[in-house]
C-alpha cells in the first residue's frame, strides 16, 4: 500500500457522477482508480500550469485539481472528470466539468 501524498478528507461525488457509478461498474472502477491516482499525486491530464500549481499546493496547502479522461460514450456530460481536494483537505469532490 502506498503512503498517501495528502489527506483527502471526505470523498464525495455529485449526483450525476453517483448515478452513473451506480449503473455502470466500469465507470465506478474508473472513478475509484482516478481517486487513487489523485491521492498519489498523479494529476492526470492537467495543463503544465495546473500541474505546477498542484505540486506547490502540496507544500503550501492550497486546493488540488486533477483531470482524467473517461471516454464514456454514453455520458451526456463529456469524456472527462474533475477531482478537486479543498485547500483545508476537508473534502475531495468528483464532478463533471459542466458542474464546476
Amino acid at each position: 500500500m502506498l503512503t498517501p501524498t495528502f489527506p483527502m478528507g471526505q470523498v464525495v461525488a455529485t449526483s450525476a457522477i453517483q448515478s452513473l457509478m451506480s449503473s455502470d461498474l466500469s465507470f465506478h472502477t474508473f472513478i475509484y482508480t482516478s481517486l487513487m491516482r489523485h491521492h498519489d499525486g498523479d494529476w492526470g491530464e492537467v495543463c503544465e500550469e495546473d500541474h505546477e500549481s498542484n505540486e506547490l499546493a502540496l507544500v503550501t496547502g492550497r486546493r488540488l485539481f486533477s483531470v482524467y479522461d473517461c471516454s464514456t460514450s454514453h455520458s451526456v456530460h463529456g469524456d472527462r472528470i474533475y477531482i478537486i481536494t479543498e485547500a483545508d483537505r476537508s473534502a475531495t469532490t468528483v464532478l463533471w466539468p459542466s458542474e464546476y
